[in-house]
């Protein structure tokens, strides 16, 4: 079933996760237990992400280097088969367009539909470390717009190969991100809602947003796209803070604020264990009041450890 049919038939907000695959040479039992403690609230879809490969550089004696491509986690197909072997429960795996030619993005979108997916999420991915900036691959996307664009083609029977001839037409539903605060690339908040809109006017049927741990940088955010005509679903994505030192880090790695009161309410704990709990109690609240603004869904980011996300779920859909 497709995520937007998911939405619109539903009558009350519903929780849904995002998962990040294990580590190349993990044991696939570690994916399924990033799973089990979720199955009891029956999602009616998971998010997986998607890692582009990572590049290294080893010296060589003569003081040249060696570049190494390096995937790091087992391949987006790979997870998918592994959960559809196990579960019953629609996948939304994410295609970015980092690390990849165009023809290779194509190439995965055709394979994920031969396994029978039929949701997306289209992403640009981020810079490999050392990049200030993202840079594609040659005859790669430079934004998810493009990569829109393309399953919308793909949906149409159109494909890259003009020698390919009543191509099957897949079926998609395609999923975009956005950020309550602005990407950090964006030159204003207004200017980033206007890019979204062109990934929406391209074909995507609903946004699932960034972290954030303010609900009023979400309702502001919200209405500004409303007035500039976006009308498709908006999912807030919440991750509850696992320790202290992650007020530092998130705003860093992800270029979001954290509340004051948040920040004072970490200082008083005194380790980890208190701090965890303090993350659990504000995404708890923030995700009732959520509720209370009439979002259709919540989109939880587990980390592959989904401890804290089960007691947040457990409380807030009872």
């Amino acid at each position: 079933m497709k995520v937007i049919d998911i939405i619109n038939s539903r009558k009350a907000p519903f929780a849904s996760f995002e998962l990040v695959p294990p580590l190349k040479g993990s044991d696939v039992t570690k994916l399924y237990d990033s799973i089990e403690p979720l199955k009891a609230f029956r999602p009616p879809f998971i998010n997986i992400t998607c890692h582009r490969d990572e590049v290294e550089y080893t010296p060589n004696e003569d003081g040249t280097y060696t570049k190494l491509t390096l995937a790091k986690r087992p391949s987006t197909l790979a997870i998918v088969a592994a959960i559809m072997r196990r579960y019953d429960v629609e996948l939304v795996p994410h295609v970015i367009c980092g690390g990849a030619s165009r023809s290779k993005v194509e190439s995965e979108l055709l394979d994920l539909h031969f396994l029978g997916i039929r949701n997306v999420m289209a992403l640009r991915g981020d810079a490999i470390p050392g990049q200030r900036f993202f840079i594609p691959e040659a005859d790669g996307f430079s934004h998810s717009t493009e990569l829109v664009g393309m399953v919308s083609n793909l949906n149409r029977g159109t494909y890259l190969d003009p020698t390919v001839k009543n191509g099957l037409a897949t079926d998609f539903c395609v999923g975009v991100a956005a950020y309550p605060e602005k990407h950090f690339e964006a030159a204003n908040l207004y200017a980033d809602i206007l890019y979204l809109k062109q990934k929406v006017d391209a074909g995507a049927a609903y946004i699932v947003t960034q972290m954030f741990y303010d609900n009023d940088h979400f309702y502001r955010f919200r209405d500004l796209c409303r007035q500039e005509g976006i009308t498709v679903p908006i999912i807030p994505g919440l991750k509850p803070i696992s320790n202290s030192r992650q007020v530092e880090l998130l705003p860093r790695s992800f270029h979001i604020d954290i509340p004051q009161q948040l920040v004072s309410l970490l200082q008083q704990t005194t380790n980890n264990a208190e701090a965890y709990q303090v993350g659990i109690d504000w995404c708890i609240r923030q995700s009732r009041d959520l509720i209370s603004h009439g979002v259709p869904a919540i989109h939880y980011y587990t980390m592959a450890k989904p401890d804290n996300v089960v007691q947040i779920v457990s409380e807030v859909f009872k």
